[in-house]
């Protein structure tokens, strides 16, 4: 009887989904309010009374009309977004998305028992995937604790998307094909691909029902290692995933015709777990700087990078690691979920393997050999030529800031998110001098299938402490006075946008219904106001905090002019990730990251009584 007790009130992953709340349409009248307020800073009086006019037009004519069509659907939907932001975020993007859309970041196992080491890429290698397939275990049995804020469960969909999931490129639209299941659900694969060389192998990690150990895999990764380095290197089909989607999207309909067999090769891939891929390089990574590292992942070797694969971990020839993931099926806390998960592990066990060496007589790894002409290995060449041309005009920036980290901001009652987002706003006004329009992450998993939502962290407030701090004759205790009205503004903000009431997604919807009933584009959408306060995907701060544990990640810059800037919180560190294209003249990643930890200071130095 215990035992039933205990298995009934174990909590399952997926089991609150269908008891979340729908995701809610915003009321009009507080969108078109929020939206004038967040113009505000890029406009002059007379820019900002014409679109005062727009948006009064807008709400009195096209907008009451588009709203309430927005809500008839809303009532089919229990999330009237989720379809039109997986199309339009991720799969109507054209451009290649390896390098624009997906978002790499380290794994911090060489800060404690993994430090740079050649030699050790394999049997360190072993050791995470098994730690990564065990997570991948208690997925499968739904065994992964629920997320939550406070007591509320958040919705968990997106762990859904981690394993055995590859976006499939299409002519105008790419689509995202998933093979997982959980255990009641039914069978899921259980192979993985491993890349090496050129070259594509396949293995299953069960074995009679069990998970394969580290010493197993070692023996499998060691298989392909040897095969690979001791027989010409492979055609790197894989480049092609680097590619403009479109053109992709033709190369995989000409290799199918090939051979209807390459479609069977493709599928394996598609429906693998994850993808290994084995790096002959080594990057170097000292305590203050992981740049070369991050770049390294978010770029790397087109010939061995799946770029479509929602998840694919990266090693080096000197046992460092990483993940490169396609952002379309999922956001970054699953990744910073899981990776905690491993990372953990490996530290509970020293960074080895306690169990068994024992290495029982398990299937070789099968090579995938696709049928290839001269047609497609110039097309795989042409594919990895625009990628490393693009990717070499990507600057990374990876630093920590030392000086002090979460627990001294919270000690002065400041949110340590909000305090780096201000101060990033204070460096972007000193090295550009002008505000910034800012994009950050806020999460709608309140919801049902709720993802992000655009918080607008240039506001009013944050721009006129900007320009106080900017003024020798403003008071240091009207500076403090100014950033504390910025604070509460953007925490206030940051609640909105959780709880359904941002304005950006709002705003897609009116204008992605009036394009399905065929009207003519409201005006407001065609105001310049409008891609100068970041809409229409013009931010010039991209941003996200990827959260309070050991891990960061990064993605490039959402405009030529902009910044993309990831961070994460420890107690005594900030740690941030900067990117910028070095083709663009007005940008300078390593001057912004500079300024940022500049700002920090300044800011803290407000909190100080002896100051005031």
């Amino acid at each position: 009887m215990e035992n039933q007790l205990a298995k009934s009130t174990e909590e399952r992953t997926f089991q609150y989904q269908d008891f979340l709340p729908s995701l809610p349409v915003p009321s009009l009248g507080e969108t078109l309010k929020k939206y004038l307020e967040s113009v505000k800073p890029f406009a002059n009086e007379e820019e900002y009374k014409k679109t005062e006019e727009i948006v009064q037009k807008f709400q009195n004519g096209i907008g009451e009309k588009l709203q309430q069509k927005l809500l008839e659907r809303a009532k089919g939907k229990r999330n009237w977004l989720e379809e039109w932001w997986l199309n339009v975020a991720y799969l109507d993007v054209r451009m290649p998305s390896q390098l624009n859309i997906n978002f790499a970041g380290p794994a911090p196992h060489f800060e404690h028992y993994w430090p740079p080491k050649e030699g050790t890429q394999l049997e360190r290698g072993s050791i995470v995937l098994w730690h990564t397939l065990t997570y991948w275990q208690l997925l499968r049995k739904e065994k992964v604790p629920v997320d939550k804020a406070g007591n509320t469960p958040l919705d968990m969909n997106q762990f859904r998307m981690l394993f055995s999931t590859c976006k499939v490129p299409g002519i105008t639209r790419d689509s995202v094909i998933n093979y997982f299941r959980t255990e009641s659900e039914g069978h899921s694969p259980s192979h993985i691909a491993v890349l090496c060389q050129g070259r594509v192998f396949i293995f299953d990690v069960l074995h009679e029902g069990c998970l394969i150990t580290p010493p197993e895999f070692h023996r499998q990764l060691t298989y392909i290692y040897k095969k690979c380095h001791s027989e010409p290197n492979g055609p790197g089909v894989a480049a092609l995933t680097s590619e403009e989607r479109t053109r992709w999207a033709k190369a995989r309909e000409y290799l199918i015709g090939l051979d209807p067999e390459n479609l069977t090769l493709l599928e394996k891939i598609q429906s693998s777990l994850l993808v290994f891929s084995i790096e002959d390089h080594s990057p170097q990574v000292e305590p203050e700087d992981y740049s070369q590292l991050t770049t390294m992942l978010l770029i790397g070797e087109p010939r061995i990078r799946w770029g479509d694969k929602s998840y694919s971990i990266i090693s080096f020839s000197n046992g460092l690691f990483g993940c490169n993931c396609d952002h379309s099926p999922y956001d970054a806390m699953v990744i910073v979920n899981i990776s905690s998960y491993v990372d953990n592990k490996i530290i509970e066990n020293e960074g080895r393997w306690k169990g068994s060496e024992k290495v029982r007589d398990i299937p070789l790894p099968e090579e995938l050999v696709f049928t290839v002409d001269e047609k497609i290995l110039n097309d795989i060449s042409q594919a990895e030529a625009q990628f490393l041309k693009e990717a070499s005009d990507l600057k990374v920036v990876v630093q920590p800031f030392t000086s002090f980290g979460k627990n001294l901001t919270k000690q002065k009652k400041l949110h340590p998110d909000t305090f780096i987002q201000l101060a990033l706003q204070l460096a972007y006004y000193r090295l550009h001098g002008r505000p910034g329009c800012c994009y950050e992450t806020a999460m709608t998993r309140y919801f049902y299938h709720g993802r992000t939502e655009t918080m607008r962290s240039c506001t009013v407030e944050a721009v006129r402490w900007c320009q106080s701090m900017q003024d020798p004759s403003t008071s240091p205790l009207e500076r403090q006075e100014k950033m504390l009205q910025a604070f509460a503004k953007h925490n206030k903000m940051m609640n909105d946008c959780s709880t359904g009431k941002g304005i950006d997604r709002h705003l897609l919807g009116l204008f992605l219904i009036a394009k399905e009933e065929g009207l003519p584009v409201p005006e407001l959408f065609t105001d310049p106001l409008f891609s100068k306060s970041g809409g229409g995907g013009n931010f010039v701060l991209s941003t996200s905090l990827v959260g309070y544990l050991r891990f960061q990640g990064l993605v490039v810059p959402m405009v030529h002019n902009g910044y993309g800037l990831f961070y994460h919180i420890r107690d005594d560190k900030f740690f941030v990730a900067c990117t910028a294209w070095k083709s663009c003249p007005e940008t300078d990643a390593e001057k912004l990251v500079k300024l940022l930890f500049h700002a920090f200071h300044d800011m803290i130095q407000l909190t100080n009584p002896a100051h005031l």
